[in-house]
């Protein structure tokens, strides 16, 4: 059948909004399943112990956040602690088994793509509130599980594919493409152990080889925790 212009028009534009409907529902039951939208508005900070496992070596690491203020990740290696600071304008890294005699600032670029670090909610809560804009865009395997894909368009311009479970709709596996120094960088997750916290919300408590041992929600931070140190 021959569609004149302007009926392709309409089912080109009707086609579209379907495709962004279809995104909008996935999303909703992706947050409907880790626990709802008004549960994880209410987190605001998070605390959060975990065990990385480096071939056989475990290296503890502990992460805080507090929504939209900053975040630290401490990294305990060879009887040495280091971390990596971020906030809104700036960040700090420090790593002295890499011979750092004092903490380092954050380039503008890694300032600008660290910023999920400071979203304790994680980017598809609220997701256009925060700017940034998603779509639909097909289903895809991993690990034998067919997946709808969904790919977030970040407000600074991180590019998140998601690889959601339809089963159960929880995120299983992530792509996430950065530029830096004019080069696209890519880096894979997945996630798995989902559990579910005494505020409501679901958490994977595996991420590739980082294991959570402990997760506390809205407790008090430190201002100072955001700030540089050498102690």
């Amino acid at each position: 059948m021959k569609l004149g212009k302007g009926l392709l028009t309409l089912f080109i534009f009707f086609s579209c909004r379907l495709f962004a409907q279809t995104a909008d529902e996935i999303i909703a039951k992706h947050v409907n399943a880790i626990g709802g939208l008004d549960a994880w508005k209410k987190v605001q900070t998070m605390k959060v112990a975990g065990v990385i496992d480096n071939n056989g070596t475990e290296i503890n690491l502990d992460m805080v956040v507090d929504h939209n203020k900053g975040a630290k990740q401490t990294i305990y290696v060879a009887g040495l602690q280091g971390y990596t600071i971020v906030t809104p304008t700036t960040g700090w890294r420090f790593y002295p088994w890499q011979g750092q005699m004092k903490p380092e600032a954050l380039t503008p670029e890694d300032v600008k793509e660290s910023q999920d670090d400071i979203d304790a909610q994680t980017p598809l809560i609220d997701y256009k509130a925060k700017g940034h804009t998603a779509e639909y865009v097909g289903m895809d395997e991993f690990e034998g599980t067919d997946c709808y894909k969904i790919k977030l368009t970040e407000k600074g311009g991180k590019l998140i594919t998601y690889y959601i479970d339809p089963s159960n709709y929880f995120i299983i596996h992530s792509i996430t493409i950065t530029k830096a120094n004019g080069m696209e960088n890519e880096n894979k997750s997945s996630f798995s152990n989902y559990q579910k916290l005494p505020e409501g919300i679901w958490m994977p408590m595996k991420i590739d080889n980082l294991k959570f041992k402990s997760v506390q929600v809205n407790i008090p931070v430190d201002e100072n925790t955001f700030k540089p140190s050498t102690n």
